[in-house]
């Protein structure tokens, strides 16, 4: 197993440029499912997600073709099988996207119930109420769930709470199917738009993407394209929170500021000074740290998945501050870990945490409970006197591409050390 050793304490100074959005990627190559023509992708993020996504790909008999690092060819011209791995599919949450594509084009799927995060209760509940509306039928099992359906139908489907994953699955599967499909209460995060674009670059007909209604005229085929995909904005963050954390000055490049306006608010907020162009955020370092309060919300709010390293950045800001995490239970119990570097964080109940700060960090041993919470470990450490082991980081990897080759570039003390 490989673990990261850092030594705390430095600032990083330089410029660090985004990859490719994991959240966007892997949809947007489950979507290329959808046409038996070649699809061609630039920047996809070398991550492990990806390498987990292509394996299922790949035993469903789809071709994968790699041209150059971050560049990849799709080609679903025919299905080996409609059964989805259960070795390689319940590792990855997402593998729930392939059911559309699936369904349309062959009348059936089964899927072994999924895996990813462990982030409290995400059942696939949404997903067969989604479906059936479109007339498919559902057996589920103990550790499978069989999905047939002879003729789908157009619907008009109401999301219960805003779902972004839910949102792209139901959008997949509309493109395909005859007649007029209405998503009420969707989410509009910008990965959701850039599946959309791309949906519409294959002959699809959808609009109102970006906002909480979408409208699918289905159509009988869909064409071959080729897509870059969007910056990982969730990275822009991550590293912003880094930054100021570790009172460096920092320039994330290759980023759209546009896509994250609420926590580039709040760092300002906190007295965090950032100079923002059309491409570029340079952090750089504060006098001092504000504590404030954040809560989370579907986008354009704040994002789930910032939540951890702006709460380890919240143990450096002075006084209370209170976090509400409003999307995951379960997402801030990694705060026992910070207390455990030192921070004063009081766990009120499953979704709020009461930060007393600021207190230095030392460093610790610790274990990358899942992808968003790891990166914010790094981040803990990077910010703590001494040294610290992560453990348990192929979470990490599943996120983030070469982290530490990129930190260290940066002036970080960070290796990785296999055992």
């Amino acid at each position: 197993m490989s673990y990261f050793r850092i030594q705390g304490g430095s600032t990083l100074h330089g410029e660090i440029a985004v990859t490719g959005a994991k959240n966007a990627a892997l949809k947007l190559c489950i979507a290329a499912l959808l046409t038996d023509e070649p699809v061609s992708f630039s920047r996809i993020p070398e991550i492990e997600d990806i390498a987990r996504l292509f394996a299922v790909l790949k035993d469903l008999g789809v071709t994968v073709t790699k041209e150059a690092p971050g560049q990849y060819t799709i080609q679903a011209k025919t299905f080996r099988t409609t059964a989805l791995s259960r070795e390689h599919a319940p590792k990855i949450r997402v593998s729930t996207l392939l059911i559309g594509p699936l369904l349309v084009r062959e009348g059936s799927v089964t899927l072994p119930h999924p895996g990813g995060c462990a982030l409290g209760k995400r059942p696939i509940n949404l997903f067969l109420t989604g479906f059936s509306a479109f007339g498919a039928t559902i057996a589920e099992q103990d550790d499978e769930v069989a999905f047939s359906a002879k003729k789908l139908r157009a619907t008009r489907f109401v999301f219960p709470v805003i779902s972004h994953t839910g949102t792209e699955a139901l959008m997949m599967i509309a493109s395909r199917v005859p007649g007029t499909t209405v998503l009420v209460n969707a989410a509009m995060e910008p990965e959701v738009v850039q599946l959309a674009d791309m949906l519409r670059s294959m002959g699809a007909k959808i609009r109102g993407d970006g906002s909480p209604m979408i409208t699918i005229e289905g159509v009988e085929r869909l064409s071959g394209t080729s897509v870059t995909v969007i910056p990982d904005r969730l990275e822009v963050g991550s590293f912003a929170a880094l930054a100021a954390a570790t009172k460096s000055d920092l320039t994330i490049t290759h980023c759209d500021p546009t896509t994250l306006e609420v926590p580039l608010h709040f760092l300002q907020q906190m007295g965090v000074p950032l100079e923002i162009t059309k491409d570029t955020v340079r952090v750089r370092p504060a006098k001092a740290l504000q504590a404030i309060n954040i809560t989370t919300h579907e986008y354009p709010g704040f994002p789930t998945d910032l939540q951890a390293p702006f709460t380890v950045l919240l143990t450096q800001a002075e006084g209370e501050s209170l976090v509400h995490e409003t999307i995951f239970d379960g997402r801030l119990f990694f705060t026992d870990k910070l207390n455990g570097m030192g921070a004063k964080i009081t766990l009120l109940d499953p979704h709020r945490v009461l930060i007393h700060g600021a207190t230095p960090l030392r460093g610790k041993k610790l274990e990358s409970p899942d992808i968003r919470a790891g990166l914010a470990l790094v981040v803990a450490a990077l910010a703590a006197e001494g040294e610290s082991k992560i453990e348990n980081i192929y979470q990490i990897d599943r996120g983030y591409e070469r982290i530490e080759e990129r930190l260290k570039m940066l002036g970080a003390k960070i290796e990785r050390v296999e055992e």
